[in-house]
C-alpha cells in the first residue's frame, strides 16, 4: 500500500469510510528501500485496497500528509468525472478538482483531520465537511464529505481518507432515515415493520397499544401471536406486497388483538378470548427493498394503519338504523293494506327479518293462559322442528319465553355455541345459537311473545337490536289485539 510515499508488508487493513478504519504499520520503509519480496506483498495489498475503495458505496479518495492525492475510486470518478490516473499524484485539488479561491479552504478543512485529537478506543472520529467540487466538464458539485485520519500502528497520522456525496443524495438519505425514525417513533400512524417471514422486527408505541403489547413484547413475534379473527386477511395483504403487489388503495381490515389468554379451537386455529372487540384498522402496506442491491429479495413489508373503529361503527350503526327504520315504515304501509289483523301482523314479522334475524316465531296468549303458536317466519335452517300453527306450544319452566311473558320485558339468550342440545332443549329449530324473546303488550295486557333467531355465523343480540324487536312487539301486538285473537295474560 503506498501512501506518503511510503510502501509496507500486508497490513490488516481495515478501511473507515462511514465507520471502516484502514491503518498502516508503523515500521514503514521507503519504497525504493523494500526488498523485492516485500514490494510483491505491498502490490498485493495495493490491489486488494483498491478493491475494496471500489467497491464502497462513497465516493472516495485519500491524501497524504502533503496533499497529495493517493487513492480516487471508481464512485469519485463517476460522480466528477475526474479518472484515477488523471487524480492519483495531484497535490492538492486546485485548479482540477476546486476552484482556484477555493483551494486553501477546502485543503486546511481537509487536512484538519491530521492534527484533530484521536478519539476513545474503538471510535474514529470524522469530521463532517460541505464544499463544491469541479466536474472535468466544467460543472460544480456541491458535496457532503466526511474525512478520517489514517493513523500508523503507533497513532501518527499517515493521511486523510475523505468519503462524500452529492448534498442533495445525502439529503434524500438523511429524511428517509428521518422518516423512519419519525413513524416508528411518536407517531399519528400506526407502523408495524414485518421481516419475509412476517415476524415483527419493529413497532412503534401507537401499534403495540393497538395490539394490546409493549412494542418488546412484539419483538420477533410471528403475527398470530398478537391478531386473532381477521389474521387471514391480514397476512394475505403482507404476502401480497412482499410480492410486489400492495393493494393500490387504504384497505380496511377488522382484526381482533389477541391477549394472553387466547386459545384454539379443534382444528388448531387461534380462538378470539370472549369479550375480545374487534378493531376497524385502515391500512396501508408498504414494500421494504433494499436501496443498494437493486432487484434482491424483500428486507419487509411496513404495515402502517390507524385506529378507526369508533368512527366505522358508528356509521354502521346509523347506516342500521336507517334501514330499519325503513323496514319498520314498509311494514306499516304494507300492513295499513291488510284487512285481516293477523295477516297485518304477520306483514310485521316478515319485514322484520331482513337483515336482523333467520328465523321468528310468533306465539300467543290462549284460553288456558299456555302459549299457541300462531306464526313462523322461514328462514335459513334446513330443518324447522316446531308444532303446528294453533298448537300449543310446551316450553319447560325457565325458558326465555316464558321469562320474557311472565316478567314483561325483553329476554336476550345465547347457548348454541357452547352446549350441545341447547337449541332443541328450549324446541327451537337445531341450528339457532343466539335468541331475542319480546313480549308483546297491548293495552296494558300482555297478548303472547315474538322470539327472534339467529344462526350460527350471527353476532348475539344486543340493546340496539332489543330495541327494534320492541318496536316491531308494538307494532305487531296492535294488531292481534285488533284482531282480538289473543288472551288476556
Amino acid at each position: 500500500m503506498q501512501l506518503n510515499g511510503l510502501a509496507r508488508l500486508r497490513p490488516a487493513l481495515t478501511l473507515l469510510c462511514r465507520g471502516y478504519q484502514v491503518t498502516i504499520p508503523s515500521e514503514a520503509q521507503p519504497a525504493h528501500l523494500v526488498p523485492a519480496a516485500d514490494l510483491s506483498l505491498g502490490v498485493s495489498d495495493e490491489r486488494l485496497l483498491t478493491a475494496l475503495l471500489d467497491g464502497s458505496d462513497a465516493a472516495l479518495f485519500a491524501m497524504d500528509t502533503e496533499g497529495r492525492v493517493t487513492h480516487w475510486n471508481r464512485n469519485a470518478e463517476r460522480l466528477l468525472g475526474w479518472t484515477r490516473e488523471q487524480a492519483v499524484g495531484r497535490t492538492g485539488l486546485g485548479g482540477w478538482a476546486v476552484r482556484d479561491a477555493d483551494a486553501a479552504d477546502v485543503g486546511t478543512r481537509l487536512l484538519a483531520a491530521l492534527t484533530a485529537p484521536p478519539g476513545p478506543p474503538g471510535v474514529t472520529p470524522r469530521t463532517a465537511h460541505e464544499f463544491p467540487l469541479l466536474r472535468r466538464d466544467g460543472g460544480r458539485l456541491l458535496v457532503r464529505a466526511l474525512t478520517t485520519a489514517i493513523r500508523a500502528a503507533d497513532g501518527r497520522p499517515s493521511g486523510v481518507y475523505v468519503a462524500f456525496g452529492e448534498v442533495h443524495a445525502q439529503l434524500a438519505i438523511e429524511r428517509g432515515i428521518a422518516l423512519s425514525e419519525a413513524l416508528l417513533g411518536d407517531s399519528t400512524w400506526a407502523v408495524l415493520v414485518a421481516d419475509a417471514d412476517l415476524r415483527t422486527v419493529a413497532a412503534n408505541e401507537r401499534a403495540a397499544r393497538a395490539m394490546g403489547l409493549t412494542p418488546v413484547d412484539m419483538l420477533g413475534e410471528p403475527l398470530a401471536e398478537f391478531c386473532g379473527d381477521g389474521l387471514d386477511e391480514l397476512e394475505c395483504a403482507l404476502e401480497r406486497t412482499l410480492a410486489g403487489q400492495p393493494p393500490e388503495e387504504p384497505i380496511e381490515l377488522w382484526v381482533t388483538p389477541l391477549d394472553e389468554g387466547l386459545g384454539e379451537d379443534r382444528f388448531g386455529a387461534s380462538v378470539s378470548p370472549p369479550g375480545a372487540q374487534r378493531r376497524c384498522l385502515l391500512s396501508g402496506f408498504l414494500r421494504l427493498g433494499s436501496p443498494t442491491a437493486h432487484g434482491a429479495a424483500p428486507l419487509g413489508v411496513a404495515w402502517v394503519f390507524q385506529d378507526v373503529t369508533r368512527s366505522r361503527r358508528a356509521a354502521q350503526e346509523s347506516a342500521r338504523r336507517a334501514f330499519r327504520d325503513s323496514q319498520l315504515s314498509r311494514a306499516t304501509r304494507a300492513a295499513a293494506e291488510c284487512d285481516d289483523p293477523i295477516e297485518a301482523a304477520q306483514l310485521h314479522l316478515h319485514y322484520a327479518l331482513a337483515g336482523f334475524s333467520e328465523h321468528a316465531l310468533l306465539d300467543v296468549v290462549g284460553d288456558a293462559a299456555a302459549l299457541i303458536r300462531l306464526a313462523e317466519s322461514p328462514g335459513a335452517f334446513h330443518e324447522v322442528s316446531t308444532p303446528a300453527h294453533g298448537v300449543t306450544v310446551r316450553y319447560a319452566q325457565g325458558h326465555p319465553a316464558l321469562q320474557a311473558l311472565e316478567r314483561g320485558v325483553t329476554v336476550r339468550a345465547t347457548g348454541g355455541a357452547t352446549r350441545s342440545g341447547w337449541a332443541t332443549e328450549y324446541r327451537w329449530p337445531d341450528e339457532a345459537e343466539h335468541a331475542l324473546c319480546v313480549v308483546l303488550r297491548s293495552r296494558g295486557r300482555s297478548l303472547g311473545v315474538v322470539t327472534f333467531l339467529r344462526g350460527a355465523g350471527r353476532r348475539a343480540f344486543d340493546r340496539a337490536d332489543a330495541a327494534y324487536g320492541e318496536d316491531v312487539a308494538l307494532r305487531m301486538a296492535a294488531a292481534l289485539d285488533l284482531g282480538g285473537v289473543a288472551g288476556d295474560r
